[in-house]
């Protein structure tokens, strides 16, 4: 485990789509630097095999099969993390989808358009009030502190053609990022988004195959590689960590150097 100003121990981290991807192998660092693992997920296979994962690192980990779309969901889930866990230092809001490869803006449905909104834009709004009102409560106790992370995108500020819910998605939560900064500094909290660019992930497979498409943007990448969700697991230590106090209101682009190039 981490040491100083990096070591977590005795603090407890919710990660929402943490199963899998960039979400876990976060989670995965984060318990190998102390911290009590949560999360949420809506694949019991996935969510199992990842709290064996965390907790082989020694601390506790626990997962919970969670709809985040879901208000009553969020809130009740929560409750049950605080009865195991007794506290909740930071939360990675990691749970996403993406568009279902429409071919124009103009075939994107109404109920599509809803649905990823309901996960990306909904799911924050829910699993972040959770959070904030027990981390308010905890302030008023004389307790305060906390982290939230918004896992964000490169598409929220970059052109992304025939996705345009997504992207609307992610830049609605850059914008709620930098308000909480704001609101709830008194409290303790820190607030910051992570933009991912081009990650090796499930949901990125689609594109990886297209060997056009793929070619296309290695060759704007100028590290010349697919990120990989281990790449955004020391930062996740770091965000968690006393070290990021005074670090917040800031939108985070880990992209190989995609978009300025």
């Amino acid at each position: 485990m981490a040491g100083g100003m990096f070591d977590l121990s005795g603090k407890v981290v919710l990660v929402t789509g943490g199963n899998g991807g960039i979400g876990l192998a976060m989670a995965d660092a984060m318990a190998q630097a102390g911290a009590g693992l949560a999360i949420w997920g809506t694949n019991a296979g996935k969510n199992a095999a990842a709290e064996a994962q965390l907790g082989a690192h020694g601390v506790k980990a626990k997962a919970y099969l969670c709809n985040v779309a879901d208000a009553d969901a969020v809130n009740e889930t929560f409750a049950a993390t605080l009865a195991d866990f007794g506290r909740v230092d930071g939360c990675f809001a990691n749970a996403g989808v993406i568009g279902r490869g429409e071919r124009s803006f103009l075939d994107i449905t109404r109920e599509e358009w809803r649905r990823v909104m309901s996960v990306n834009l909904d799911g924050i709004f829910h699993t972040y009030q959770a959070v904030l009102r027990h981390i308010v409560e905890r302030a008023g106790r004389g307790d305060p502190g906390g982290r939230l992370v918004g896992i964000s995108s490169l598409a929220s500020i970059s052109g992304a053609a025939r996705n345009e819910h997504y992207g609307a998605t992610k830049g609605a939560l850059n914008a709620m990022t930098y308000a909480l900064a704001v609101e709830f500094a008194r409290f303790g909290v820190t607030a910051n988004a992570i933009l991912p660019g081009w990650i090796e992930t499930e949901m990125t497979q689609a594109s990886m195959a297209n060997e056009k498409f793929a070619s296309a943007i290695m060759a704007r990448t100028p590290m010349r590689r697919w990120g990989q969700p281990a790449d955004f697991a020391g930062l996740a230590v770091y965000l968690m960590s006393d070290a990021s106090a005074f670090l917040t209101g800031q939108g985070i682009l880990v992209d190989g150097g995609y978009w300025r190039f």
